[in-house]
């Protein structure tokens, strides 16, 4: 297992990089380093992160409102602004229909939100429970799939096939329940989700454990870690077989993952001086871009947010 930390000289030579200044034929060919952080509204409460393999969104648990930065330059801007009551917790790009899928933590929404200005094309409630936090989210060809990391059930929206942008009715919300090893606990449960040939992985921050889920029938199966425990386990991000698991301890996990997703086993643990709280995970350009939730420092309208970048595995 490999275990990468960005020491005080990396640090350094990050900032000797952005003051930099590139020569003109760099500049002509594009050359860019990008920054090691990109700085997000004060006071924004970030938790979740997508990409467009270009931009970055985050969206803000204060009000709803979503940030887009460019993963090259780090430069960005509001996107859409926040609406008093509205959540943005995970979001997932959907790269078919140029669209953000957004869901809504307690308020138990999911949103389709045009990637392009922000725009809320669409919003969908699911059958009442109490509490309800709806975490994280996945689009694949046929769904939307989102965490409820307090009920034992998918949020799930059915999607039609071949990328319309027509989405259906705010009455196709729909629940999965979920059976076999999966089995929900105090606290929360089911968080971070991705998806791997027609299959769900998702973790349980509680727990610790990875589970694989047949995203047609519900059924779960516990993927054999070897001993590793991924408690605190957020976000998911699947870059061919290589699972990244943001952990909220101060970490980014990779877990190499069968084929069959029957077993994986943690091939790198990867930390950095400017980790607070990372939560969810983003791969572009050979990077990670991870978001600091800061959850254990006082939420004020001042109060600095930050993404970090790191680098992918090879």
């Amino acid at each position: 297992m490999r275990h990468l930390r960005w020491g005080t000289c990396a640090v350094v030579a990050v900032l000797a990089l952005a003051t930099f200044q590139a020569s003109p034929a760099a500049a002509r060919h594009g050359h860019h380093h990008p920054p090691h952080t990109i700085d997000l509204p004060h006071g924004w409460q970030p938790e979740g992160i997508t990409t467009d393999g270009k931009s970055l969104y985050s969206g803000s648990l204060a009000d709803g409102a979503i940030f887009r930065a460019d993963a090259r330059t780090g430069d960005g801007k509001v996107l859409a602004a926040g609406t008093p009551g509205r959540v943005a917790a995970g979001l997932d790009y959907d790269k078919r229909r140029d669209l953000l899928w957004v869901v809504g933590g307690p308020t138990g929404e999911i949103r389709a939100q045009d990637a392009d200005n922000g725009k809320v094309l669409a919003t969908y409630e699911f059958p009442s429970a109490t509490p309800r936090f709806l975490n994280d989210v996945v689009v694949t060809r046929h769904a939307v799939f989102a965490t409820d990391s307090f009920n034992q059930e998918l949020a799930v929206i059915p999607l039609r096939s071949g990328g319309s942008r027509h989405l259906p009715a705010a009455s196709a919300a729909m629940t999965l329940p979920l059976t076999g090893d999966v089995e929900f606990a105090d606290g929360f449960n089911l968080n971070g989700i991705v998806e791997s040939h027609h299959m769900l992985i998702s973790v349980q921050s509680n727990t610790g454990s990875l589970f694989a889920i047949d995203e047609t029938t519900g059924e779960s199966h516990t993927i054999d870690l070897g001993g590793t425990s991924l408690t605190g386990g957020d976000g998911l991000e699947l870059d061919g077989r290589l699972l990244y698991v943001g952990r909220n301890q101060g970490e980014v996990d990779a877990v190499r993952l069968s084929h069959s997703l029957d077993s994986g086993r943690l091939v790198a643990t990867i930390t950095d001086p400017t980790f607070d709280v990372p939560t969810t995970v983003a791969l572009a350009r050979h990077s990670l871009y991870v978001i600091n939730a800061r959850f254990n420092t006082p939420p004020t309208p001042d109060t600095p947010y930050w993404i970090t970048r790191v680098d992918a595995l090879d």
